[in-house]
């Protein structure tokens, strides 16, 4: 008889990396899709390209380093599609290839490839793009001809799009359904909850982490806002900026997030505490992506603390603990 002998922990799935990261795909294609109808071709040429680049960075990388190809499991091209749905629908493109090297190369290919990143990819893009071309990532023109530039006027297109449904210059309704100004993918908050039910529904994510983000972050903002229980505010926090992307698509990564229930309630807490910190007392409206950064990287600590304790010997014993 033949034993098979690994380190822990020892999870397993019927599921393959390609048979879930094409399940997240999907729940990303109608935000994404809804993303480059409303903002033009250009949106959706950033969406191409991302992709492309993101599983053509990660084959070149593992091909050069003599490592074992898995550049067409579907990981690489989740990466690609999220950062582009985090960037303005006239972002550069070559911009947007230097954002995708550094979310494949340096987030994750350096640590080691799917499974190894500390933090998740996407994001990390995202924030070295922020940081390197600030101007760029809040610049919310819009392209002529786009269905968007036929409805917002250029007086709006360069505001904040958060700061705007929180001021209701941007009624609620447009906030929900995607038709007003934003980065590509998080506009629509309707197509965002859609694709995390799609992921529920397939057990690809559980609820705990969406649901404690999501409650906490509502919780801080009353108690914490200086408009509290004002509906208009709280609801243009909630379905505005990238708060739904966030929730439902990057903070449930399995790779970034804890493994045990009460590890992932609490991750779920701490980016909602986060996330309204940054946005009532940071300078910028938004803050989904250095909230997660910050829950990832403490994700190691979280899993220490909500460890469930073993029976036996330094365990517990008569259900206390010796």
């Amino acid at each position: 008889m033949a034993y098979h002998v690994s380190t822990s922990p020892h999870v397993r799935d019927a599921k393959t990396t390609r048979q879930l990261m094409t399940d997240v795909l999907i729940a990303l294609l109608p935000a994404a899709a809804a993303g480059a109808v409303w903002f033009g071709l250009h949106a959706l040429l950033l969406e191409i390209v991302c992709v492309a680049a993101a599983v053509g960075f990660e084959y070149l990388f593992q091909k050069g380093m003599k490592r074992e190809v898995t550049a067409f499991d579907g990981s690489a091209a989740v990466t690609g599609l999220l950062l582009a749905m985090n960037l303005p629908s006239q972002f550069p493109v070559w911009k947007a290839l230097l954002g995708v090297a550094f979310a494949i190369l340096v987030v994750k290919q350096l640590y080691g490839g799917l499974g190894q990143n500390f933090m998740n990819p996407a994001l990390g893009g995202r924030v070295f793009l922020s940081i390197s071309f600030a101007g760029s990532m809040t610049n919310f023109s819009l392209a002529g001809g786009s269905l968007a530039a036929a409805k917002i006027s250029e007086t709006v297109s360069s505001a904040t799009p958060l700061a705007l449904a929180e001021e209701g210059v941007i009624s609620l309704k447009d906030v929900f359904l995607g038709t007003t100004l934003g980065v590509i993918g998080e506009t629509s908050a309707l197509l965002l909850i859609l694709g995390g039910v799609y992921l529920l529904v397939r057990k690809v994510i559980q609820i705990h982490i969406p649901l404690a983000y999501l409650g906490s972050f509502l919780i801080m903002m009353i108690i914490f806002s200086p408009n509290h229980f004002d509906v208009q505010y709280l609801a243009g926090q909630l379905f505005g900026g990238g708060l739904m992307l966030g929730a439902f698509f990057m903070a449930t990564d399995y790779v970034t997030s804890p493994i045990t229930e009460k590890g992932k309630i609490l991750f779920g807490v701490l980016l909602g505490v986060l996330t309204a910190i940054f946005r009532l007392y940071g300078s910028s409206a938004e803050g989904v992506s250095y909230a997660i950064i910050i829950g990832n990287l403490l994700v190691p600590l979280i899993e220490k603390v909500t460890r469930p304790v073993a029976f036996g010997r330094e365990g517990k014993k008569h259900g206390k603990k010796e």
